[in-house]
């Protein structure tokens, strides 16, 4: 990353930054109910190889992609990590809060 770039960040300009993905690891199933519960819409659940299944879901601004051997990490060991959603286009944010996910 550009040096100036940095140092402009830490003058205090304003940048806006978005984070596109993120890996975590889920047991696909439960993951996979978990979103049907929440009436997102189902795109794509299929098995690439042997041992290879992608599911992808999509709500009405983002979409949701999960599966085996994405990653070597067991399902559900991470820890401390926090989805912040703001009020301004929520989109489904009111279904997690229905579903009790905090």
């Amino acid at each position: 990353m550009d040096r100036n770039y940095l140092l402009s960040w830490k003058r205090g300009h304003r940048h806006d930054w978005e984070l596109e993905l993120i890996v975590l690891p889920v047991s696909v199933d439960r993951a996979k109910d978990f979103c049907e519960a929440l009436g997102f819409r189902l795109d794509v659940d299929c098995t690439a190889n042997e041992g290879c299944r992608v599911v992808r879901f999509t709500d009405s601004e983002c979409s949701i992609i999960f599966g085996d051997a994405m990653t070597a990490a067991a399902p559900g060991s991470i820890r401390g990590l926090h989805l912040i959603v703001s009020a301004n286009g929520a989109g489904g944010c009111g279904a997690l809060w229905t579903h009790a996910v905090t």
